[in-house]
């Protein structure tokens, strides 16, 4: 039970900075939840999705179907998962936690990714944030992925390694590339700094946002050369374009 000067001291602090959403800064009754427009306004994943890379179906399917793409080429990773879709309220979210300075929003993120990723957050599993290259890091003053992490990991009570992966080189802005030239961007920008914390050690990989999979691809190669897995990604958001089951 918290000390009395402890709820009076949180008491006085939320009077003068009440909690507010992280959608559109409006005041709600507690940290990091949804004012009921903003929470209406994000679209959340879940089935009928394929089994391996999160993408959703346009119809129901059988539990455990993947899409064409990933029966063609499967991906590194054991399973991804978005929670949100990358639409308007969630993309502004993760350009202000990017680009703005709103660490504050790493929790709601977190929050919101406690439910895709339910089966994959529990002993043994260790947290790994994809990694930013270094001057990039240096310049933002913060790893987005790490912060999520964090949170993560001390919801779940799981152990985090931050620099568990390390990204041993700068890959351009992947903006406007096709899926293929994604993938040849960061094929082999990854590296396992921690190989004998993550050997036999399932992985949770964390990430803001997953597009085409090919930074989720590229780290699990990089942990699973390196003796661990499998590998699972989990992000906040999805870029979704629809998938088509594979026959």
């Amino acid at each position: 039970m918290a000390h009395p000067l402890t709820r009076a001291a949180e008491a006085a602090f939320a009077l003068v900075l009440p909690p507010r959403c992280p959608g559109c800064g409006v005041v709600v009754d507690a940290d990091g939840r949804f004012c009921v427009a903003c929470f209406a306004g994000l679209v959340q994943l879940g089935p009928p999705w394929c089994t391996r890379c999160g993408e959703p179906f346009a119809e129901a399917v059988e539990p455990g179907t993947v899409c064409e793409r990933c029966a063609a080429e499967p991906p590194a990773f054991a399973a991804a998962r978005g929670a949100v879709a990358y639409e308007d309220r969630a993309r502004r979210m993760v350009l202000k936690l990017k680009h703005g300075d709103a660490t504050h929003l790493a929790e709601a993120c977190a929050a919101q990714m406690l439910r895709a990723g339910v089966d994959w957050l529990r002993p043994p599993a260790v947290i790994v944030p994809v990694p930013l290259w270094r001057w990039r890091l240096w310049r933002r003053g913060y790893n987005q992925s790490a912060l999520i992490a964090r949170s993560l990991a001390r919801r779940r009570g799981l152990p985090v390694l931050l620099d568990g992966l390390v990204r041993v080189r700068s890959t351009p802005a992947s903006g406007g590339l096709t899926r293929a030239e994604r993938y040849a961007n960061v094929a082999g920008a990854f590296a396992v700094n921690r190989p004998d914390q993550l050997a036999g050690r399932p992985v949770v990989l964390i990430d803001d946002v997953i597009t085409a999979g090919a930074t989720a691809h590229a780290c699990a190669l990089a942990l699973t050369a390196a003796g661990a897995g499998p590998v699972n990604a989990l992000a906040f958001a999805r870029v979704v374009r629809g998938a088509s089951p594979a026959h």
